[in-house]
């Protein structure tokens, strides 16, 4: 096992730089999850560890040795491709043995390294067989399984579940949760999807740009994102995202009011703030609540989306051009055009200056939500 440090790394393409300062530290036996949208840097990330792309500027250090020069077989680490690139040709039991035979590792020493891993897997009664005799769940464990006879300091995983079905990729999930936790191998593992991120990580780098936007644990990101990039981000159905300005601030927090005239009370350090300032309101579906009465903010309903243990109504209004979006009791009956108002209390707003930075909430409401 080992823990890797990246101190102010980049890396350009000619004069095109597509990343920049990045600094973040992996502790050993850590599961780490990179996160973002398309094209925000994360593979490439992945591959400057790997060693298959060139470090620009910068350093990176696997279990405190300087690596930026050593070649990908001699950093200590396997990766997992979201191809499972497997030898069809080969059995289950071969293509797990090749890399160790390539090596010149010993018969025996071979054997046991597969069979080792394949019990890991559970995947030991189907080393007979043939890539295309498996499922893809089966196929991305062989992978796996190649990975780790080789036994080693880090793993990394790019985006390894895209190719599987909803229903398999929620298995696999668990699967990767539990090998972590029997193998106690440092973990990178990169996706694009939050839910897997939210589900399998230690610590969260959620990426933007080819920057790190912030870096916490799940609980963290989700209730007290750092910027308007996260908040938006992180969560699944978003963050409703409500436009206003300062009207006043206090001991208790910040009153925003909205175009539209309606104003709301946020419980969050007031800092610099002053009246005037524009500033975005952030509160997330399970805090939105619907009101039947003049309180709170008026809106009229587009659809509700049911999914048995919950439903989601979708509205639009005045405050917000995107629509806003609540989560409600199941049960709850809302017809397409019916007119509503939705409130939230202060202490479940988030607050984003103008240029997207968050404003402190009081007390301990961040991770009390």
């Amino acid at each position: 096992m080992a823990g890797l440090t990246l101190r102010n790394v980049s890396k350009r393409y000619d004069e095109h730089e597509v990343m920049s300062d990045i600094n973040l530290d992996i502790q050993d036996g850590e599961f780490v999850v990179f996160v973002g949208p398309s094209g925000c840097g994360k593979s490439t990330l992945m591959r400057m560890i790997a060693g298959l792309e060139e470090i620009s500027g910068g350093d990176l250090k696997i279990d405190g040795a300087r690596v930026n020069d050593v070649p990908p077989a001699k950093r200590g680490i396997a990766m997992v491709f979201q191809s499972y690139a497997l030898y069809p040709h080969m059995s289950l039991y071969d293509n797990m043995a090749f890399g160790l035979k390539l090596a010149g590792t010993k018969k025996p020493e071979i054997d046991a390294a597969v069979r080792n891993a394949a019990k890991i897997l559970h995947i030991d009664h189907l080393l007979e067989r043939k890539p295309k005799q498996l499922s893809g769940g089966q196929r991305q464990r062989v992978a796996i399984g190649r990975a780790i006879t080789r036994k080693p300091k880090v793993f990394l995983f790019d985006e390894p579940l895209s190719n599987l079905d909803a229903a398999l990729r929620v298995k696999m999930r668990l699967e990767f949760a539990r090998l972590h936790d029997e193998l106690e191998t440092t973990m990178i593992y990169v996706t694009h999807d939050q839910v897997e991120a939210m589900t399998l990580a230690d610590k969260i780098v959620v990426l933007s740009a080819g920057k790190i936007e912030q870096v916490g644990t799940p609980n963290e990101l989700y209730h007290a994102p750092a910027n308007r990039f996260v908040a938006g981000f992180i969560g699944s159905p978003k963050m409703n995202l409500l436009e206003g300005a300062v009207d006043s601030v206090g001991a208790a927090g910040v009153v925003v009011r909205y175009p539209s005239g309606e104003t709301q009370h946020a419980a969050v350090e007031a800092g610099n703030a002053r009246p005037g300032d524009k500033v975005t309101i952030g509160v997330r579906p399970e805090h939105l609540h619907v009101s039947a009465s003049g309180d709170g903010v008026g809106a009229r309903v587009m659809a509700v989306e049911s999914l048995g243990d919950a439903a989601y109504l979708y509205a639009e209004s005045r405050v917000a051009p995107d629509g806003v979006i609540a989560r409600i009791p199941p049960l709850e009956h809302h017809a397409h055009g019916d007119d509503l108002y939705l409130t939230v209390s202060p202490e479940h707003c988030h607050l984003f200056d103008a240029g997207g930075t968050a404003f402190k909430r009081v007390g301990s409401q961040a991770l009390a939500a």
